[in-house]
């Protein structure tokens, strides 16, 4: 696993978690960031800082993208991991232009794979795909 992925998978554990505690991002990540040394240390890398303060910043673009594009399902509806998924790949997709569009729609699926139902694969990719076709004529 590469480490953008593992920085992925943190980022998206730490948004799981503050989606289902009902509190900031961002707190959280302040809260696990400390230096810590020996065996058990779990430093949080600067990639991960990236992608939670980006999912912070532009939270509500995403969010009512989110909303647009997964038709049939409300923000509520659709299962947390989901949820998170969708904002870090759409924080990706739409504000790190050095990333390939497919780079970070494969990334969302492995991670709905591995952390979903075997339905949320699909459906994350018709939403992530969707909004990587007209992502030029968005107004961020």
């Amino acid at each position: 696993m590469s480490a953008r992925s593992k920085a992925r998978k943190q980022s998206l554990d730490i948004l799981y978690e503050a989606d289902i505690r009902g509190v900031l991002p961002l707190d959280i990540l302040t809260s696990r960031d400390v230096a810590d040394d020996g065996p058990d240390a779990r430093p949080i890398r600067e990639y991960t800082r990236e992608l939670i303060t980006g999912v912070a910043d532009h939270r509500r673009k995403i969010d009512e993208l989110i909303a647009t594009y997964a038709q049939g399902w409300d923000m509520d509806r659709l299962p947390a991991v989901d949820r998170n998924i969708m904002r870090l790949a759409l924080f990706e997709l739409l504000w790190c232009p050095e990333l390939a569009d497919a780079i970070a729609i494969d990334e969302a699926l492995s991670l709905a794979k591995e952390l979903s139902t075997d339905e949320s694969a699909g459906y994350i990719h018709g939403v992530l795909g969707r909004i990587s076709s007209i992502k030029d004529g968005l107004s961020l």
